[in-house]
């Protein structure tokens, strides 16, 4: 059977759109358009490290595990250098993400520079994820083999946060996707999912306001 990639597509849709929000909502912040407690500069800051995070994991796992498994299937059909130079300047970004987001509150410039950050951010995973899955899911369903890509995806959840990672999944599941997980989920880990969801709408709701 070809691998299914529905796992990894929603999760780089989580990580596009979860930046591209933050990005949205610091620059009201910066601007003076949205209010900002301390309790919401820090569950900002927290959600921006924890995504940070969740980003730098996830191309750490591409180069480490994907693209071997990759480059091993399908040889001279895949050129990852435009990819690989993309992950090299990722690092550095989340890396002065992370920091702006660890002086809100105490730094006047913190809000517009982790706008700035994170609408840089939001855009170069934009580019970056379109192109992927553009030119490699088409090889790695053709190519890679089902027990390779189980791998792939096992060493992505080794590293993940699974209270952080599994509600924004099935936050950006499309309904049939959302339906196909459940059914490979399981009863156990629906029930741990309705547990997280609780803290996580509450976090949404306090970061993102009342239509989060």
């Amino acid at each position: 059977m070809a691998p299914d990639t529905l796992g990894f597509r929603i999760g780089h849709r989580a990580m596009r759109g979860d930046t591209r929000r933050l990005a949205r909502l610091m620059d009201g912040v910066a601007a003076g358009d949205e209010r900002a407690d301390a309790a919401r500069l820090k569950a900002v800051a927290t959600f921006t490290r924890k995504l940070c995070a969740g980003i730098h994991h996830h191309h750490q796992a591409e180069d480490n595990v994907l693209w071997p498994v990759i480059v091993r299937s399908a040889g001279a059909e895949v050129d990852l250098s435009d990819l690989t130079d993309d992950h090299a300047q990722l690092d550095p970004l989340l890396e002065e993400i992370t920091a702006c987001a660890a002086r809100l509150g105490r730094d006047p410039a913190a809000a517009k520079r982790l706008a700035q950050g994170l609408g840089a951010l939001a855009d170069l995973l934009d580019e970056h994820i379109e192109e992927e899955e553009r030119l490699l899911f088409p090889i790695i369903e053709k190519y890679v083999s089902e027990e390779d890509w189980k791998a792939v995806e096992n060493e992505v959840r080794k590293g993940g946060d699974i209270a952080f990672d599994l509600p924004r999944i099935f936050q950006y599941a499309r309904p049939e996707e959302m339906a196909e997980l459940r059914r490979l989920a399981g009863p156990v880990l629906v029930a741990m999912l309705a547990l997280l969801n609780r803290g996580h709408r509450r976090r949404q709701r306090l970061i993102f306001g009342a239509a989060a």
